[in-house]
Parts: structure tokens; sequence; C-alpha cells
């Protein structure tokens, strides 16, 4: 099973992953973890990637797509793998189908967790955490029983940086500019699968299975 996995901010990505990581004994590959491994492990793409980082510069497209080759090239990955953060741009997409064609290999599916922009904005900026012990709210979704004051230990909670409205709209509109050509690229080939991420979480995950199939 083959699968990368798209989805704007706040879609629920990571809960999704990490299940579909489990159900289907593949694992999920993010871009993020591919960076931190090569960089502490010095790899040769690692120092390469981290002369770009040192810099304040983009690692550029080329080195991204050689580390996510060489991770699927690794055992773990034989029976599949969730591919989260990657591919980003249509030239990444394009680069991914031309490596798994010289192996003779083909993805599944490429599956987008859809939720709208509002329902997003809604989600990410009524969240709340409290500094002092890390437990996490919702202003609407999951309140705290005294206004403002964390249940478990009292404290003030506090809204993050990144999910004040302005921050949120940028992410939000980031992702939009970069992803749709993705999503069309995809759609184009018949590989694009859409679930409605505004449902609970385990009604997203049972519509994924539905495209998926049952597992193992």
């Amino acid at each position: 099973m083959k699968i990368v996995l798209l989805g704007p901010p706040g879609a629920g990505k990571g809960t999704q992953a990490k299940s579909i990581s489990n159900r289907y004994s593949i694992p999920h590959i993010s871009t993020g973890d591919i960076f931190r491994k090569n960089i502490s492990e010095n790899t040769p793409l690692g120092i390469e990637a981290r002369k770009y980082m040192d810099n304040g510069q983009l690692v550029p497209d080329e080195v991204t797509i050689n580390m996510v080759k060489d991770r699927l090239q690794q055992e773990d990955c034989k029976n599949g793998y969730l591919l989260d953060g990657f591919p980003r741009t249509v030239h990444q997409a394009e680069a991914l189908q031309a490596f798994l064609e010289s192996r003779d290999e083909q993805l599944d599916t490429a599956l987008l967790i859809e939720v709208p922009m509002n329902f997003i904005l809604e989600r990410m900026t009524g969240r709340r955490v409290c500094p002092s012990c890390g437990a996490s709210y919702h202003i609407k979704f999951n309140p705290t029983k005294n206004d403002g004051k964390c249940d478990v230990c009292g404290s003030d909670i506090i809204q993050r940086k990144d999910d004040t409205e302005e921050t949120v709209k940028e992410r939000l509109d980031v992702y939009e500019r970069q992803t749709q050509p993705l999503i069309d690229f995809y759609k184009e080939r018949n590989m694009l699968s859409v679930v409605d991420g505004t449902k609970a979480i385990n009604e997203v995950f049972e519509s994924i299975c539905k495209i998926l199939g049952s597992g193992r």
C-alpha cells in the first residue's frame, strides 16, 4: 500500500496517519523526520541539506527528492508506506512517479482529507493550551470548566501564536497556492481519493478504510 497523504493544516492528518500506519502495517514517513534523521546522522544528503539551512536558504528540490528516494528503498518500506509532506509540488510529484515507474511500482492513491477553510479557521483559532501542564482545550468543542482556567492545574490557558487568526489564514493561503496544483495533478491521473475531514475522527478513519480496503 503506497499512499500520499494530502490536506490543509488542522485537517487532522497526523491523527489519521498514525491510524493508517497501524492498520496497514506501513511506515508513516514525513519529510521532517527524514531531514532530522539525515542531519543528525551526518549522511551525505544531510550534510548537503544543512549547508542550505545554515545559510537560511530553502533546501533545493533535488536534495529533498533524493532523501525521499533513499528512504523509500529501506527495508521497512517493502510492503508500502504513507508519505506525509511529500510531494509538496508538481515537480516533486513527477519525480516520485518517475522513481516508482523505474522500479515497476505505482502509487495506490493520493488521499486528500478535505476540510473547508472556514471550518479549519474555527478549529485552529479556538484552540487553547495550558503553558504549565500542557493540557489542551477548545473554546467551543472542549472548553474549560472555569472560563480561562486549566481544569488540571488551574493555570491561565493561552492561545499559541501559531493559532492566531492572522497566522492560520497565512498558512492556509500558502497551502492553497502550493497544494491545489498537486491536487489537480493527481485528479487528472485518476489517483485522487477524497474524504470529508469535518466528520468525527473515527468516522473519517472509517471513510479512509473504505477507500483503502480492510488491511491486514
